[in-house]
């Protein structure tokens, strides 16, 4: 017995429902003024000269029903590259079927065979059906970790006075 989903990796054609998904993935975490980015730019980064990252797809009797999109990272301390999942999204009606147990075992397999010390990720603290699943697949919930990030203006900020003295 397998997964229901057939989960393979994302073409270059898969870009505008690949872009879709994305857009309902924020809509769901109430985040659809965040998406800024676009089908283009998403197709430069995941297949351009320079990969910046790698999407998968799950599809579900010929239709696209999720991703997850992932790129490494590196510890210091286990020596040894990661994976980060960026996102993961199962569209609401495909949910309790099997498919996002699919594409995280996708991933989890990825990172064993390239030879990766973890598989991280993060998740909304209010997504408690999110949590309850991850936890269900045998994630820890790091508590004692705070994501930090710098964007936009902050970013340019930063990255200006690294010319100059702090």
């Amino acid at each position: 017995m397998g997964f229901p989903a057939l989960v393979r990796p994302a073409t270059p054609t898969d870009v505008p429902v690949l872009f879709d998904l994305i857009v309902a993935l924020a809509e769901y975490e109430k985040l659809s003024h965040a998406v800024t980015g676009s089908p283009a730019s998403l197709e430069e980064h995941l297949f351009g000269k320079r990969s910046y990252a790698e999407a998968i797809l799950a599809e579900l009797e010929a239709q696209v029903v999720g991703f997850a999109l992932f790129f490494h990272n590196y510890s210091t301390f286990l020596t040894k590259p990661g994976i980060y999942l960026e996102d993961i999204f199962v569209l609401p009606e495909y949910r309790g079927q099997g498919i996002g147990k699919a594409l995280l075992g996708y991933i989890a397999k990825l990172a064993v065979e390239r030879g990766c010390g973890r598989l991280e990720w993060s998740v909304l603290d209010w997504n408690s059906p999110a949590i309850a699943f991850y936890q269900r697949m045998g994630a820890s919930i790091l508590e004692e970790w705070r994501i930090c990030r710098v964007s936009g203006a902050s970013l340019t900020e930063l990255a200006q006075k690294a010319d100059t003295q702090f």
